[in-house]
């Protein structure tokens, strides 16, 4: 028997396509190209979260690092002078989205060394991706979408990375002083195929900036090549050649197919909440204090309870959403940790917080030295900073 689709109750318009079956009506399979369920296969995608903080500035030298909105990585080194600032904007001018991802030059360097690189993008674990069929002869196209403007016309380049395999696929878009939606089919690989496991395999990377280790070769659009100096196009833009320069970006889709839905992939902001919980969460421990950092993003850690497992020492247990992998937890202004003991005696944290080897990925206990006396076995309870405009931070990153 033929596949019959999925039984329905609704009556729709004469326009649809229908077919009767003994008297049951049945809907054939989605058109391609309609919506159904998830197909976006970037997190963050309308730069909504940013627990690190909304603006970073004098980004530029070399490092790999997540600065603002949550799951977009900067990758930076060589030799440049070039720095930015980039900050997570309010906007008002592009219907449907409220916010996007800023870059502004403050600082142009228009000597491109060779080994130069302003590049950002978002990376995927191996067994998130293992529908493209990369590595074999059913490989599929995908295809990439966003909406960019610019300070003025600019030509940059989208390429996809497979980390795992050493490959790279890249095609140039342009930039106009408006908002327009960029559209990238890229060819499926069949060489190479990726790790199916929690590890960075591909990457879908934007070049700002690339000196010639990288575009000198000869640049071969939406073709899969192993050579590093044919990844990004020769004819781009620098973004660090005028301290004028901007750069404006939102709205990324990825997503199977040679054909990119109209219809943008929106979904709840607790639902791009919770992704990016897996690769990091940020506690702002303020004790109940009202601060100035993005309120929405940064949950409060307050009432952490503990005891005093040796002379003057504070241990918890700090629970956090399940993590991709054993996370690294980093403590910004520790003094600002305070611990109420029995007989409600206040004692600041000192500089030193200490988690152990191997932190799980859900749970792990800390450690930290208090100032003044705490007595061994005694309960103690975190209590907050003394509401000042300083206070502790807690990053728990497990990203790629």
């Amino acid at each position: 028997m033929p596949y019959l689709g999925n039984q329905i109750t609704t009556v729709f318009p004469s326009s649809v396509n229908l077919d009767t079956i003994n008297n049951v009506t049945y809907v054939p399979n989605p058109p391609s190209g309609q919506i159904t369920g998830r197909r976006n296969l970037i997190y963050n995608s309308k730069m909504e979260v940013a627990q690190r903080g909304t603006s970073a500035t004098g980004l530029g030298g070399d490092g790999f690092t997540y600065n603002t909105v949550d799951r977009f990585k900067n990758v930076m080194f060589g030799s440049t002078a070039g720095r930015f600032t980039q900050t997570q904007e309010s906007i008002t001018d592009l219907a449907g989205f409220a916010k996007c991802l800023k870059f502004a030059c403050t600082t142009a360097d228009t000597s491109i060394g060779a080994d130069e690189i302003l590049q950002f993008g978002q990376y995927f674990e191996g067994q998130d991706v293992q529908h493209l069929k990369k590595g074999t002869s059913d490989a599929e196209k995908v295809t990439v979408s966003f909406y960019v403007k610019g300070n003025a016309s600019a030509t940059y380049t989208c390429e996809l990375e497979d980390a795992d395999n050493t490959r790279y696929n890249a095609q140039t878009f342009s930039v106009t002083t408006s908002w327009n939606r960029v559209v990238l089919t890229f060819d499926g690989d069949t060489t190479g195929t990726l790790d199916n496991d929690n590890a960075n395999s591909l990457r879908l990377n934007i070049f700002l900036h690339a000196g010639s280790t990288y575009n000198g070769g000869t640049f071969s659009p939406n073709t899969w090549q192993t050579t590093n100096n044919q990844r990004a196009s020769s004819s781009q833009t620098s973004f660090y050649d005028s301290t004028s320069r901007t750069f404006f970006i939102t709205g990324i889709q990825m997503e199977l197919g040679e054909v990119t839905n109209p219809i943008f992939e929106h979904r709840s902001f607790i639902d791009t909440w919770n992704d990016c919980q897996r690769y990091c969460t940020v506690y702002n421990v303020g004790g109940g204090q009202v601060h100035t950092e993005n309120l929405v993003a940064n949950a409060p850690l307050n009432g952490s309870s503990g005891h005093v497992d040796v002379a003057n020492r504070a241990e918890w247990f700090l629970t956090y959403p399940v993590k991709r992998a054993n996370p690294t937890i980093t403590v910004t202004n520790p003094t600002e940790l305070r611990w109420l003991s029995t007989g409600n005696v206040v004692q600041n944290g000192t500089s030193d917080v200490t988690f152990p080897v191997g932190t799980g990925i859900q749970r792990t206990n800390c450690f930290q030295s208090v100032a003044g006396s705490l007595t061994t076995s005694h309960h103690c309870d975190y209590w907050g900073h003394d509401g000042g405009s300083t206070y502790a931070k807690l990053v728990i990153d497990s990203e790629l």
